[in-house]
Formats: C-alpha cells, structure tokens, sequence
C-alpha cells in the first residue's frame, strides 16, 4: 500500500510538502494503521512553528489525532486485531497522523465509537485526554461536593467543549465556563455549563453572580494573560490546572499564601516517558467512546476539509491560528 503524508518542508519550514516514506514496519507493541482522518490541534501549529525556529529535525510529519483502521499488529499487542476501528492521540516523539500510514502505540490506541464516522471520531482523542487528565487526575473534581465551583477558562475549545461534559456527568461540582461571543456561549450550555461568563474580567463577571472565589481552575489558554485574575480568584486551598505553558515567570505569592495548588497537565507525559501506567490512555479512551456511543456527550467537531492535500493541512493550521475555533477542524482523507 502506497504511503503519502504531509511533512514540514525542510528548505521552506513555513511550508508544507508531499512525501512518500516507506511502509512502516510495527514494533513489538505497535499498531499499524490506515489513517482514515485525522484533526489539527494547537500542538501542531507549536510544533510547526518550533520547526521554523529551531530547525527540528526534517521533513517532519505533524498530527496527532486520527482514527483509522488496523492494518498490521506487534508481537506484544493484546486487545487488537486487524480490521479494527481504532482512535488515538499519539504520540509527540514518532511521526503523525498527517500520513496515510502510522504506526502508533497499542498501549494508548482506544477502540473508536461505533456511533461516529471517521471525522467525528478523529477530533476527540487529544481533547479529550487533557480533559479527562486535567479534571480527575490533577484537579481531582471526582471527590468535590455540590458546594464546589469549577471554572473552565476557555470553555468552548476542542478540550473545553469535553471539560465541560466530562465535569457534569463525573463530579457535583458546579461548572461555570468563560466564552465572549453569542455563539460560544451557547456552545457551553449546550454541552452542560451552570454558567458562562466573560474571560476579559472574570472577577467582575462572577462578582455580578455573588462568586468571590471558585475552588478549581482548568486553564485552556493563555495562563500568562489569565494569571493575575486566576489567582485572585482562586480559593484558599483551591486547585488550579493548565494545560499552556507560561512564557514569564508566574508571581505564586498568592497562592503561597492560599496554600493553593498549581497543577500542569501536558498528554504526552505517559507516552513520551513510557510512564508505568501508560496504557490507562486506552482505557479513557474506551470509557470516551462508550460515553459517546451512549449519547452523553457530543463530538466537537466543527468543520470537515476533504483529502489530506498541502492545500487542506495548510488551511487547517490558519483556522487553528486564528484562535477562535468552536470545537474541531478535522480533514478527511
């Protein structure tokens, strides 16, 4: 089968180029697999422009959300079997999903919803991830009482838009979720949010509901713009997780002071350490797609761009760029 991806131009990194790389062969707990879509996350336009600035190592094949169906297995692969519907997020240190051939880890390869096509499926897994990581394995919300609150900074983003059904169906708490536009606010209701409020002042915003403080904070974008609110916000002994890397140092005497938490969540942890328990990465993702099989929660894609094509990769990264994206921008190949 002829492999045809997408790779960063190594004489113009700015820009993409079609190569063909050799069939890949499967290592010991490899999946090989037909990628069939696959979605563009911030992660990939990061990459893309850390390629441009410090020369990574290229032609580099970006993606890291796809669905596909399974071509070949590893010797050590348990649970998979050729002709299998699969879904993933990948991995950061193998190539992407911006090929039509991929080899990805069977440890944090998730059986994709049987409800969904391949697009649908495709922009879950990355989002998803971070959510569930984020709010049940940093934030801890799963053990909060009704009494708690929860804001979600970014709550109509591809991992907002499953923060907030994810919040509502696995804790008490009470979710409140920062959107500025008509359209993003009705987003968060429909996925489940108590409230929405303005990111521009969200002391203020909260203040008009009688909110003082909230107790959890999961931080989708800008941490650095968003750090002085945050920490005045949080509550004594409150959490707050990010999932954006600071560029300054972030002043913590006020959470020093509050004894308050600061928690990163970053997906790639397990597979790029080959933690111990990197196969709970599966896991979520089966629990994901029978919550989606189910009809409890929603796939957040957004917009389908047809062919993997420089042109579809290209326009895909400057919708992603552009930073007002509802959910997900999946190309279908």
């Amino acid at each position: 089968m002829r492999n045809t991806a997408i790779a960063i131009n190594p004489e113009k990194p700015a820009e993409f180029i079609e190569i063909e790389p050799e069939k890949p062969t499967p290592g010991e707990y490899d999946l090989l697999v037909q990628v069939k879509a696959a979605s563009v996350n911030p992660v990939d336009t990061k990459v893309h422009k850390g390629a441009q600035e410090s020369g990574l190592q290229l032609p580099r094949i970006l993606g890291w959300d796809a669905s596909g169906i399974v071509l070949e297995t590893g010797s050590k692969v348990s649970g998979f079997k050729a002709g299998d519907e699969v879904y993933y997020a990948g991995d950061i240190t193998r190539p992407g999903s911006n090929s039509t051939l991929q080899l990805i880890d069977a440890r944090i390869t998730g059986h994709k919803p049987k409800t969904l096509d391949w697009s649908a499926a495709a922009a879950i897994p990355l989002t998803a991830l971070t959510a569930w990581e984020g709010l049940f394995e940093r934030l801890n919300i799963q053990d909060a009482g009704a009494d708690k609150t929860l804001l979600i900074v970014g709550g109509a983003g591809g991992v907002g838009s499953l923060a907030i059904p994810f919040a509502k169906l696995h804790s008490d708490v009470k979710v409140i979720a920062t959107a500025s536009r008509p359209d993003s606010v009705q987003w968060c209701l429909e996925r489940g949010a108590d409230l929405t409020i303005n990111y521009n002042d969200m002391a203020r915003e909260l203040a008009l509901h009688n909110i003082r403080q909230v107790d959890y904070i999961f931080c989708l974008n800008d941490t650095d713009g968003h750090w002085e609110a945050m920490s005045e916000l949080i509550a004594p002994q409150g959490h707050i997780c990010t999932i954006v890397e600071n560029e300054h140092p972030l002043n913590m005497d006020r959470l020093k002071l509050k004894s308050a938490a600061l928690h990163f969540e970053f997906m790639y942890t397990r597979s790029m350490f080959t933690t111990p328990d990197i196969a709970r990465q599966g896991e979520i993702l089966d629990e994901v797609a029978a919550l989606l099989d189910a009809g409890k929660i929603k796939t957040t894609l957004n917009e389908t761009l047809p062919g993997l094509s420089v042109e579809t990769l290209t326009a895909a990264h400057e919708k992603v760029l552009e930073g007002h994206m509802r959910g997900k921008v999946v190309i279908a190949y």
